[in-house]
């Protein structure tokens, strides 16, 4: 499945609600909805020590995927555009192109940002 045909799939099949504001809380509680699915499949692992359920794991990272493609419908932004904005973001923040606790502290991509 292209990009192109995942999001007409998408659009057919998220509920409209009747108005912009009303379909964009609609994706937003969907996508928190979804992590907090997410949160407690990972929680039962960490936390009870049970295997975990990676045929959930995929099914939630799925529904989170569905509502976020629904919010980027709803806003008019592509997928990659997205993507291409946290890569440079987190190009600025990990300047070396690795992860440091003192990068991540330092924050550099919000330097001079008020």
């Amino acid at each position: 499945m292209t990009t192109d045909d995942y999001s007409d799939f998408v659009a057919a099949l998220f509920k409209d609600m009747g108005s912009d504001i009303d379909n964009l809380a609609h994706a937003a509680m969907g996508i928190s909805g979804e992590a907090g699915e997410l949160l407690d499949a990972i929680k039962k692992h960490w936390a009870y020590g049970k295997p975990l359920d990676k045929e959930n794991v995929i099914e939630e990272l799925g529904d989170l995927e569905f509502y976020m493609q629904a919010m980027r419908i709803q806003l008019g932004i592509p997928r990659f555009f997205i993507i291409s904005k946290n890569v440079e973001k987190l190009s600025k923040r990990y300047h070396t192109g690795k992860y440091s606790d003192a990068q991540a502290v330092m924050r550099a991509d919000k330097i001079g940002v008020l």
